[in-house]
């Protein structure tokens, strides 16, 4: 008798010799099994045993006593049995665990193809022979559709007839090649209407080596491709609205200073009649400041006619002193900027800067207005101007003391459209507009700002050449 565990339930009797009637009782040879004695059971026992393992047990009835030979015989037959009879119960349970593990892989292998065939795009793989090693359940449907059983094993060139046969090797040889993922569209008429596709050929490798097969999966994006030239042109005409919003954002500064000088003229000849003294005084300077903002109206207005023919501006040797004071001259007569307390800590001489001085302008001018908005027009704004020898630049700083910019909004504030004030205060396009001018003149512009302490903003622009630097003081 075998056992493969030593309970009574799990012996059985494996072959018997000889003649009677007489059976062995299963439980007393359980209970040799477990603690070898066979006296008083009626029977001889001889565990098998491989190892410390128990495998079961030879037992002979006995009709009376054994001779020694006898016993020999039978331990010798019980050792010679028990290697097979372990080989037979490991083959027993290897075989188990094959089909077991065949079974595993087949129930895997049909979920992973049930997953393929549920795709909602067409997918097949080829080798490097081009033969079709798989082909997905949405390959086979539509009026172009192939079934599985006819395009299994056999070469893309026979199934698809979409493309010259040149062309579609040419695409899977360069995936082969290069082991790089390709991805392109085509607009096909086949189904009677034209529909585009995403075709996407990814390279699948079985040993981690060399390129093996090429997956390769067709998309129908139709739609998409639709929808997306749909937002393209949504995108446009708001991209149009915002444009013009911000023409007239940048228009409203200079006009709002014609208005102010206007309306102090018209002030001062009603009150004191046009013989005024104060009148004949202030006009010529009025009337270069009104000219100069209805020419900075019409430089807006060229600069975005010009936006699809973009021309730089020329340039000249600038003092940025003279820059700033030009701008604040510009600002005197604007009505927010009056409420305003403006310190100017120039360094001088400074070294001079090759830039446009109307672009400089309009950029000092828009961050000195931008200081107006955070600070809701009280406070005070510092501009600074400095000479750094160490990197032979020339630095101007605006400095104020508004609501400051969050950490997260930082990395955006050039980006065009992109603006943190509240509606109809702003479109986004003044410090975009101004990154670029700075840029136009080989300088950067930088930014510093703390939530509720204020910002800084810093213009660098590279030291001419010919004008030493001075050391600051």
């Amino acid at each position: 008798m075998q056992s493969e565990q030593a309970p009574a339930t799990r012996l059985r009797l494996r072959r018997a010799w000889g003649a009677g009637t007489d059976e062995v009782d299963a439980e007393q040879v359980a209970a040799f099994i477990i603690d070898g004695d066979d006296a008083s059971r009626g029977f001889l026992g001889v565990r098998l045993l491989t190892g410390r393992r128990v495998l079961g047990a030879l037992v002979v009835r006995r009709r009376g006593p054994l001779s020694a030979d006898e016993r020999l015989v039978l331990f010798t037959v019980a050792d010679m049995l028990a290697p097979p009879l372990r080989a037979a119960e490991y083959a027993r349970r290897l075989e188990s665990e094959v089909v077991e593990r065949t079974m595993e892989i087949e129930e895997q292998r049909r979920f992973t193809a049930k997953i393929i065939d549920s795709l909602p795009v067409g997918l097949y793989v080829i080798d490097r022979e081009y033969r079709i090693q798989a082909w997905n359940r949405k390959r086979e449907t539509g009026m172009q559709g192939v079934s599985r059983e006819e395009a299994i094993g056999r070469t893309i060139f026979e199934i698809l007839h979409r493309q010259p046969a040149e062309v579609l090797r040419g695409e899977f040889e360069d995936v082969f090649r290069t082991g790089q993922m390709q991805q392109f569209q085509i607009d096909s008429s086949a189904s009677g209407e034209k529909r585009t596709y995403r075709i996407t050929k990814i390279p699948m490798r079985l040993d981690d080596t060399e390129v093996s097969h090429v997956i390769t999966i067709g998309e129908d994006v139709t739609e998409w491709r639709e929808a997306q030239e749909g937002i393209a042109q949504a995108e446009k005409l708001a991209a149009i609205g915002t444009l013009a919003a911000g023409v007239m954002h940048e228009i409203n500064n200079p006009l709002a200073t014609i208005g102010a000088c206007a309306e102090t003229l018209a002030l001062t000849l009603t009150e004191e009649g046009i013989t005024s003294p104060r009148l004949v005084g202030s006009l010529p300077e009025s009337l270069q400041l009104i000219e100069h903002e209805v020419q900075r109206c019409k430089g807006i207005v060229d600069g975005v006619l010009d936006f699809s023919r973009p021309k730089k501006s020329a340039r000249t040797l600038l003092d940025i002193n003279g820059v700033l004071e030009k701008t604040l001259f510009l600002l005197k007569h604007h009505a927010r900027f009056k409420k305003l307390n403006v310190q100017l800590e120039a360094q001088s001489p400074l070294p001079f800067v090759s830039a446009s001085e109307e672009q400089l302008v309009q950029v000092v001018m828009a961050l000195l207005i931008n200081a107006m908005d955070a600070m809701h027009d009280r406070g005070t704004i510092v501009l600074r101007t400095r000479a750094d020898v160490t990197r032979d630049v020339v630095i101007t700083e605006v400095v104020d003391q508004g609501e400051g910019i969050r950490t997260a909004d930082l990395p955006k504030i050039f980006e065009p459209f992109y603006t943190t004030k509240p509606p109809g205060r702003g479109t986004g396009l003044g410090l975009s507009i101004c990154y670029s001018l700075v840029a136009e003149n080989s300088g950067r512009i930088e930014v510093e700002s703390v939530v509720g302490k204020g910002s800084l903003f810093r213009i660098v622009l590279p030291a001419v050449s010919s004008q030493p630097l001075r050391a600051a003081v």
